[in-house]
């Protein structure tokens, strides 16, 4: 198994929580952040089984369990800590091990710091610096697509200085788990023209004095491995325009531009199961590492995806024959085996799995025809290229644009990138020009202010009449056309993303460093990965890294880590895959977030906006910490008092004798003047009132009673 940030941020955050809990039962609690960091990479079930009796969230309403101690794991957050500070005040358990996802702010640490009542009860204080979100083995995003407008929206400048900060520390986080303290180059354009040039040397100092830091205060870092040691390219959204608008027909990226996938928490793409049949249902299936079909196709061609889903389909169909003895016909197209699918009971897993990525590819390939993508993105290839098919320099570009904004069937939007490509091609054009070919295609000044606003990323989008100013120079030069001819598929693929240039160009130790100067110069500027000055920094047994992984030739690989702000393509994500096995190195792509044609359409047009309507984050309220925190814990109620017992009571026995010898004559007995003993000496004191030895007590009972019935007087 090969490098995969994925379970090198498991492995840490589950290497925390055994450590601390340490076979003692602990209560986890966490932070809405927090869950969505740990959910990404780690299974509920995962942590329960680390002797965590139950996980908590710090906002909701909590029970107090002084009994028990409680490991919280939280973004550093201002309202975060206020909620810690009122569990600290409540006592709500018995000791506190703080884990904190990336640094505190000063002003926050002092704050826990002076708190008498919160030093009393904090058993553990660390950093884990882990605030980042893997989202395959060698991509990592930081899901935050705000990035962009506060790094080039003119109206964002003061929030720039803090927003480097953040990203600087989620970049250590990488780092740390990548076991990687490695030398830093970044992006100089050569003839800027935007305000943002100077961010990515910017950034670049930011990163390299949070990583002094960090090794300055962690003696345990760099780990000791073999392999060289690691390179951060430092880039930006500007470094390669073209990139986000251009159709790519490779399986993930032609998925993600055509399809609504929903790209949240989870990636989901919602399709039909047991099509045409009684049990047919829509279901939204995710899309994860853990799907070997993806795995294995998403990088290829879609012609070459729908070849291989359908050879290994019929692989299946060969080893399973009793599968097949009522199919006719066979599985020739994807529409037959969709039909054969609906009858799979039985291998419920692989029959999503296939549903899914049928479904996707045959949705692809119907919008790709009916969209006309095939000439769209021919243009598309000349026009970034700067070549035709034939790797001629083109001829009636101009008419060749005018025509295809012609067609019916191709999309606003399509139109739209093709405009914007063409403006790119020229580095500007007339102003009136713009306007006719706007008008032309059917867009109004919304598309035109997107167009206008590439120049805020660099772009020169406007020229005037007499104006003869050389085209600007390439970041990297070009590549002689290739020798062997190309089929009519691939001609549709020859650009070349501008970062797959600059990983090629590291492989061969030739990157100009006048466009990619050193933060830290090395000592050897040869930049030789397997060089000596490379591998002295850390020359020592890899102990820990062949405990974790037993493919040393992994292992040896340099690792090369790719960060460019403002949102990365699919495109460039699969260039740092294909590259880094072309070159014997581990290249991890990081990013805000990743960026569709679409998506970057509308982020782009948000550059004129006013700042005030995107709701920036970092211009929104502070959020609060519920009331109930503040409150006092309810008290628990006393357990009931034990009421004496209570003394057993004889009932008295009913007056029947007595009332036998009523006469409503007023005499008593059968006899005239005959005289009854007293009740309570006819029962011999059983009636429950104490027997009397006094006669005269006997006879005043005796009138009382017979005064209250009101029969007769005393003879």
């Amino acid at each position: 198994m090969g490098l995969s940030i994925i379970e090198a941020q498991r492995d840490i955050i589950l290497s925390t929580i055994r450590q601390t809990t340490k076979g003692d039962w602990k209560v986890l609690v966490l932070d809405p952040d927090s869950r969505r960091l740990i959910d990404n990479v780690i299974h509920q079930d995962e942590i329960l089984n680390e002797n965590v009796t139950n996980i908590e969230q710090i906002l909701d309403r909590r029970p107090t369990n002084r009994d028990a101690d409680a490991l919280y794991l939280l973004t550093p957050h201002p309202h975060i800590v206020d909620a810690v500070m009122a569990d600290f005040q409540k006592r709500k358990y018995r000791r506190a091990f703080l884990v904190w996802t990336s640094l505190l702010h000063p002003e926050l640490r002092n704050r826990i710091d002076k708190d008498e009542v919160a030093r009393s009860q904090i058993a553990m204080f660390r950093v884990l610096n882990a605030e980042f979100f893997p989202r395959e083995s060698h991509l990592v995003t930081f899901r935050d697509p705000w990035s962009f407008p506060v790094l080039f929206h003119p109206g964002c400048n003061h929030l720039v200085k803090q927003h480097m900060e953040d990203i600087a520390q989620k970049i250590v986080g990488v780092c740390v788990a990548l076991g990687e303290y490695p030398t830093i180059r970044y992006y100089k354009p050569k003839l800027p023209t935007h305000e943002a040039s100077i961010l990515c040397s910017h950034l670049a100092r930011f990163v390299q004095d949070e990583l002094d830091l960090y090794a300055k205060f962690h003696e345990d870092f760099p780990p000791p491995v073999s392999r060289p040691r690691g390179t951060l390219f430092i880039t930006d959204r500007s470094m390669d325009l073209y990139a986000p608008f251009l159709h790519e027909f490779t399986y993930q990226a032609m998925a993600f531009d055509l399809l609504p996938i929903k790209d949240g928490d989870k990636v989901t793409y919602r399709t039909v199961l047991n099509e045409g049949q009684m049990n047919q249902q829509e279901k939204d299936i995710e899309i994860t590492e853990k799907d070997k079909l993806w795995l294995e196709n998403r990088h290829r061609h879609m012609k070459d995806t729908i070849d291989t889903l359908m050879q290994q389909f019929q692989r299946f169909i060969k080893d399973n024959p009793n599968f097949t003895k009522d199919s006719e016909g066979g599985a020739n197209s994807l529409n037959a085996i969709k039909d054969m699918l609906a009858g799979l009971p039985q291998f419920q897993e692989m029959k999503e799995a296939y549903a899914l990525h049928l479904g996707m590819a045959q949705e692809s390939m119907n919008r790709f025809q009916r969209f006309k993508l095939s000439d769209v993105a021919s243009v598309e290839q000349m026009l970034a290229t700067g070549l035709d098919e034939d790797y001629r320099k083109p001829k009636g570009v101009a008419d060749q644009i005018v025509r295809m904004i012609d067609e019916d069937d191709v999309q606003a939007p399509d139109r739209l990138r093709l405009l914007v490509l063409y403006v790119l091609w020229k580095d500007g054009i007339l102003p009136a020009d713009l306007t006719k070919l706007l008008a032309h295609a059917g867009l109004g000044g919304q598309e035109e202010n997107i167009i206008r606003n590439l120049e805020l990323l660099g772009a020169r989008t406007k020229r005037n009449l007499k104006d003869s100013r050389p085209p600007p120079p390439p970041v990297f030069p070009k590549k002689p056309p290739p020798i062997a001819g190309t089929s009519e598929e691939y001609a549709l693929s020859r650009y070349e993303p501008a970062l797959q240039s600059l990983l090629e160009q590291h492989a061969q130790a030739s990157v100009n460093a006048q466009t990619f100067p050193y933060t830290k110069p090395p000592l050897d500027l040869g930049d030789q990965p397997a060089a000596a000055t490379a591998t002295s920094l850390r020359a020592a047994k890899p102990t820990w890294a062949k405990g974790r992984n037993t493919n040393t030739s992994s292992e040896n690989r340099q690792r090369v880590i790719v960060l460019v702000a403002g949102g990365a393509t699919y495109s460039e994500s699969r260039a740092c895959y294909e590259v880094g096995r072309a070159t014997g190195r581990e290249v991890v792509l990081v990013t805000s977030h990743m960026l569709t044609p679409s998506l970057f359409l509308r982020q782009v047009g948000d550059l004129s906006a006013d700042r005030r309507r995107l709701g920036i984050p970092a211009e929104q309220p502070k959020p609060q910490i519920p009331g109930h925190l503040l409150e006092p814990d309810p008290q628990p109620k006393p357990p009931p008092t034990a009421a004496p017992a209570p003394q057993p009571q004889r009932n008295a026995a009913p007056p029947t004798q007595q009332m036998a010898g009523l006469s409503v004559n007023g005499g008593a007995g059968s006899a005239p003047g005959s005289r009854t003993a007293s009740p309570a000496r006819a029962a011999g004191g059983s009636s429950g009132m104490p027997a009397s030895s006094s006669g005269k007590e006997g006879k005043e009972g005796k009138e009382k009673k017979r005064h209250r019935f009101g029969f007769g007087k005393k003879s």
